[in-house]
């Protein structure tokens, strides 16, 4: 793949549609595309940046927009340095004696370009857009040397991010040639308000003084505003507004653009300066609701609940260049199919392109500054407030970004920090002193004074220490459903105004929304991150953030897999993995788990109870969409379960309920259910559904119903009995181990598992006619720690810089159910003669492995959980149960061919049975 994209990146020109689609122009060139190259990786010792000369000194090429230790780029090399850039170009503007800027979508770090032999400018920064006016050294008529240099050597105060996943060094992001009239508009800002009033500042650049109209046109010229204003020669500050009559207000639901065109016409100008542009109407705020002494995250003055994901934004080839604008389309796409509402960019602000996508489909973003990593000195600081401003003053008009983020994890924010924790420790908070935490209070404030329409939050914290801010959020990354749930309810009852929890040095809580903006159980493990499945944790997890009526949402770790994380929805190739929800509950997806209107199972995922019993599950409606406020909507539920490959139902039945009102409220009963008379596992599968019949949402729990009788009671006629996997008489694997607490074996890659067999006697059973074989079996995919041990891994900082997990050898990792397959057949024989062969398709874990993850021994080190297999029914045949009537006894051979042998047992897998033999 990475091959292929490569050389499609050499043969194309990349990325060729203009950078900034929220504020373009028509007579531009795009320089994307081969560039010759050279990099020097010793560092220079330069004292005055103006003072240098370009070289002519290239030997290789490149390919812009691509960083050059990115494999699209056609370097690869993940080498510090300096990096030289030449480009040939021959371009003339449309119109004569029109300006000329070279832009440049970002460049990692310092750098410095020249035309045609002559210093054009400088800039430092690794995110930021910039530009120089090049028009005085421009040759219109003749060939043009474009020189850059572009130094990255990762110095401890520039901002940095999170580039370990791949690094950007060097020009990332487009360049492009654009012209522009005498007279032009630099900028311009807008804010909205809900009535249509438009509020525009904008900044008017003019080579001489004089009168010009400023014309705004948006919607199919539905909507026009024209002022006159005076100009001074150079720059301009201009406040103007219009209204917008019926306006079409801008949500994910519903992401309504006015697109159109602002035109700057000057007195005696040959010809006006045009630029494409657009904007969104609407507001982002927060507010209290009722008698409520916390506040919600409001968007058109409604509360808004925050369905979000992480997003490192990271792509294999291009690293944080996307190859494509149709791959930056698909990742919007990605989210919203799985009903999320909310991104997080991680540590760095998007591309512009992305940003448009997020607008056009409908995303909220919270966009981050990109932290430094040395210690908050001078320097570091100067350089961040540059960037930050950069950012801002770029992005402002996306309707998309609803958050700034000036700070991570304190990252960058400790003097002199002590340890090399993942994320810092607690016990290190005296290193984030008291002049730092004033520096974030002055920049949380500069962010406010500079944007008031969004908000603003200081440090998004893991060590409980805001200083002041709009949204009080925390981060945690803890498995287990009884320590999720006591975690989130500590959390939700130490939140009020005046409380001092989650904050540092003197400050204390206002009434500030509540919201999670990192959660997961990626780093919630003993010996780290490992590759498991997500879905079990995921949907009680949800479930213990939407019983709580202070919280305004969540920022799930994380959108895609990276390269030592691999807790994404998605892998990072954007392939899937399957939660298996919908084997639950007919049509469930990830969506229902993100739907504003929520019904919330106020109990464990899986229960362990007494077959032909009731149980009592307590229910909870919450409600952040008024769309079905005022109306009677259905409740729906089913207590089904699998009877030896047969559906059932044990109960079943509807409750209307009165939706009303934001919030969260207990309904008024509990559901009493009645359980199965056999061992089974059950699934409560609830849906509610609108007066259509169209399902709003959909939620479930299990159960493990047990009779007591050690070889179980099933729906079937004959007697049972239940041989454990783990007691076979010998195997022939080459690698063979159990888990889950000796209820699964494994073996690997070809081999046998051997069991003897004994029949009921013949004072238990007179006669045998009938014999049915029942297990459950998966493929065994080897990892390296099946084959060579588990190695551990202390959590340091190195996993934030891009560090080798070593996945396969972590005692944590069975790899989630996903696009990619593991196949295996197996054999069945009966005194060596073959009576049955199943293929296996996979070795799956995913939400379907329902007692594989309830009897985890220990909430925080996982034994291949979530792991389960396909139901295999043999039906002996009548000549050798002949045989067996009179023997009583035989030998089962369960074959593998070289995918291996996963079998479950009682407790493992889900199915509730080990070898259970039908005797009839």
């Amino acid at each position: 793949m990475t091959a292929q994209a490569v050389q499609t990146a050499q043969t194309e020109m990349p990325r060729p549609e203009y950078p900034r689609p929220d504020w373009q122009r028509q007579d531009w060139l795009n320089l994307n595309g081969t560039w010759s190259f050279r990099l020097d990786t010793a560092e220079e010792a330069v004292s005055d940046f103006g003072s240098l000369q370009p070289t002519d000194q290239f030997d290789s090429e490149i390919i812009v927009p691509f960083s050059w230790a990115s494999p699209l780029s056609g370097i690869g090399r993940n080498d510090k340095g300096t990096g030289w850039y030449n480009k040939i170009v021959t371009w003339a503007p449309a119109e004569n004696g029109s300006l000329i800027f070279l832009r440049f979508g970002a460049v990692d770090y310092r750098c410095d370009v020249w035309v045609n032999g002559i210093l054009a400018g400088s800039h430092a920064g690794g995110y930021g857009s910039f530009e120089f006016e090049v028009s005085g050294l421009w040759k219109t008529d003749a060939a043009n040397s474009i020189v850059v240099r572009a130094e990255d050597y990762d110095v401890s105060s520039q901002a940095r991010g999170k580039q370990g996943y791949g690094e950007i060094r060097g020009i990332w992001q487009p360049v492009w040639l654009e012209a522009r009239p005498q007279a032009y508009v630099q900028s311009a800002k807008f804010a909205t308000k809900l009535d249509g009033t438009i509020d525009v500042q904008a900044t008017i650049v003019t080579q001489q003084a004089g009168v010009a109209e400023l014309q705004f046109s948006f919607a199919g010229q539905s909507v026009q505003h024209t002022a006159s204003i005076q100009l001074e020669a150079g720059s301009n500050a201009i406040g103007t507004s219009f209204q917008v009559s019926d306006p079409q207000l801008w949500s994910p639901e519903t992401p309504h653009l006015y697109e159109g065109t602002i035109t700057l016409t000057a007195e005696g100008a040959a010809s006006g300066d045009t630029v494409e542009t657009y904007f969104g109407i609407r507001e982002i705020g927060t507010a209290r609701f009722g008698d409520r002494s916390y506040r919600w995250i409001t968007l058109n003055g409604k509360p808004v609940y925050l369905n979000g994901t992480l997003d490192q934004s990271y792509h294999q080839t291009g690293y944080f260049t996307y190859p494509s604008d149709e791959e930056m389309r698909n990742e919007i796409y990605l989210l919203k199919r799985i009903g999320l509402n909310m991104v997080r960019i991680h540590i760095k602000p998007e591309e512009p392109r992305k940003l448009y996508w997020a607008d056009k489909l409908g995303m909220l973003v919270m966009e981050d500054m990109p932290c430094f990593w040395g210690n908050p000195d001078e320097t570091a600081r100067t350089s961040y407030e540059s960037e930050a401003r950069e950012i801002i003053d770029r992005d402002f008009n996306h309707p998309s970004i609803f958050c700034w983020v000036m700070f991570n994890e304190t990252w960058g924010l400790k003097t002199n920090p002590q340890g090399d924790g993942l994320t810092g420790e607690p016990g290190q908070q005296s290193w984030y002193l008291p002049d730092t935490q004033e520096w974030v209070r002055g920049i949380y404030h500069w962010a406010k004074e500079t944007d008031p329409t969004r908000i603003i939050e200081d440090n998004s914290p893991c060590n409980y220490d805001h200083v002041e801010s709009d949204l009080n959020s925390w981060h945690f990354y803890i498995n287990g459903y009884e320590q999720v749930r006591e975690h989130v309810t500590d959390i939700v009852e130490k939140t009020y105004p005046g409380s001092t929890f989650n904050y540092i040095g003197g400050n204390a809580q206002t009434d500030a929304p509540l919201i999670n903006s990192e959660c997961g159980n990626v780093w919630g493990f003993t010996a780290g991150a490992g590759d498991s499945d997500l879905a079990w944790h995921y949907r009680y997890m949800l479930n213990e953030f939407r019983r709580h009526d202070k919280m305004c949402g969540f920022v799930f770790t994380e959108f895609r897999d990276v390269t030592n994380e691999f807790n994404g929805y998605y892998r990072l190739d954007g392939t899937d993995k399957y939660f298996g929800y919908e084997e639950f509950v007919p049509g469930m997806s990830l969506a229902d788990l993100h739907s504003a209107d929520f019904i919330v199972i106020d109990a464990p995922p899986c229960q362990t109870v007494q077959a032909g019993g009731m149980a009592e599950v307590p229910l909870l409606r919450s409600s952040y969409s008024d769309r079905y406020h005022g109306q009677r909507l259905q409740l729906t539920y089913e207590l089904w379960y699998d009877s030896l490959g047969i559906r059932q139902v044990s109960d079943s039945g509807s409750l209307p309920l009165d939706w009303s009102g934001f919030g969260v409220d207990a309904i008024d009963a509990p559901l009493a259910i009645k359980l199965p008379n056999v061992d089974a596992v059950a699934v409560l599968a609830i849906s509610l559904k609108d007066a259509s019949g169209a399902v709003v949402t959909r939620n479930f729990i299990t159960f493990d119903v047990r009779s007591g009788s050690s070889n179980g009671v099933y729906e079937a006629d004959g007697q049972f009995v239940n041989v454990p996997v783990t007691g076979f008489s010998e195997q022939s694997f080459a690698f063979q181990w159990n888990a889950i607490q000796e209820q699964k074996t494994n073996g690997g890659a070809a081999g046998q598992f051997v069991y003897d067999i004994q029949l009921p006697s013949e004072e238990e059973q007179a006669a045998i006619h009938q014999l049915d074989i029942r297990f459950e079996a998966s493929a065994k995919r080897l990892l390296v720690r099946n084959i060579e041990g588990a190695k551990d891994r202390a959590h340091t900082i190195s996993f934030m810089h891009g560090a080798n997990a070593n996945v396969e050898y972590n005692r944590n990792t069975y790899y989630m159910t996903d696009d990619e397959r593991h196949e295996s057949r197996v054999h069945v024989l009966i005194d060596g003669e073959r009576v049955g062969s199943f293929l296996l398709p996979d070795n799956p874990a995913d939400s379907r492995g329902v007692l594989s993850w309830h009897y985890q021994p220990v909430h925080n080190l996982l034994d291949e959980a979530g792991s389960f297999g396909y139901l295999c029914s043999v039906q002996v045949p009548s000549r050798i149960t002949a045989k067996l009537d009179r023997s009583r006894s035989f030998k089962l051979t369960l074959e593998a061919e070289e995918g291996g042998l996963a079998l479950y047992g009682r407790n493992a897998g889900r199915y509730p049975f080990d070898i259970l033999l039908q005797v009839r």
